[in-house]
């Protein structure tokens, strides 16, 4: 008997111990979570020569990667004479969230990202005076096929809320036109609305002015329990009751 319940602890051993492996290689190695998006995507986007289908990007391609590669011919575009006027989202802009997590105790990140964003502003003279963007939550892709299938179901309901929304509802005073090549940084305020709760929401923003484009950069922390989203931890994977919505999005003057 004493025998028979040495091998039982010994299983048990090894079992925690694979499971444990497991979890440490997994969040260590195996989850590739993108690095967070950057100036560098920003200028990168803006200084390309041509875009991408207005599709949704896998992971290993959009901004961010490893896989990202930079452009090597100079744009063709020109600067645009005077920025008053409507701009819209072009198909390159890209809108992801991350949050952290814990696999059994070993710490990693989880993110996700799409493409399919639209929207679009307007400015007159330094600021800009209203603007709206929608994102389509069915079309989020991160490295980890089940962890979209729990993002699209219990977590983000997409089938019931299938977009998110940003309304700008402060006119947004950058203070000045950034020279070519330059970016000015301030707050924004405005209505989000994930999940089908809206709440106001004022972040940081950095805008920068290229090749006749603009570019602009930012996140929006997003506590969970404020928009009735569930918390995305199950079984041994445990995640902050938090996150950030992150983007890039690189804008045209179509007026």
């Amino acid at each position: 008997m004493q025998r028979h319940w040495k091998k039982v602890v010994i299983a048990v051993v090894v079992l925690a111990a694979l499971v444990l492996g497991g979890s440490f290689i997994y969040a260590k190695w195996y989850n590739k979570a993108d690095k967070a998006l950057s100036q560098t995507d920003v200028n990168n986007l803006l200084d390309a020569t041509t875009t991408v289908a207005p599709t949704t990007l896998a992971p290993s391609t959009v901004p961010g990667t490893a896989s990202t590669t930079p452009p090597t011919e100079a744009p063709t575009t020109t600067v645009a004479a005077g920025v008053d006027g409507v701009w819209s989202i072009g198909p390159e802009s890209v809108v992801g969230y991350r949050v952290d997590e814990s696999i059994n105790g070993f710490d990693t990140t989880a993110n996700g990202r799409t493409n399919s964003v639209t929207g679009s502003f307007s400015i007159a003279g330094t600021s800009v005076q209203k603007g709206d963007f929608t994102v389509d939550m069915t079309t989020f892709k991160s490295d980890e096929s089940r962890r979209d299938g729990q993002f699209n179901g219990r977590i983000m309901a997409v089938g019931q809320f299938p977009t998110a929304t940003f309304v700008v509802t402060t006119p947004i005073d950058f203070g000045g036109i950034p020279a070519d090549g330059a970016s000015i940084t301030t707050k924004a305020t405005g209505d989000l609305t994930l999940h089908g709760t809206t709440k106001s929401v004022t972040f940081d923003l950095t805008a920068t002015l290229k090749n006749g484009r603009i570019g602009v950069l930012g996140n929006i922390p997003v506590v969970f329990a404020d928009y009735g989203i569930p918390n995305p931890s199950i079984a041994t994977i445990k995640t902050e009751d938090h996150g950030l919505l992150e983007f890039v999005l690189i804008f045209d003057k179509t007026a």
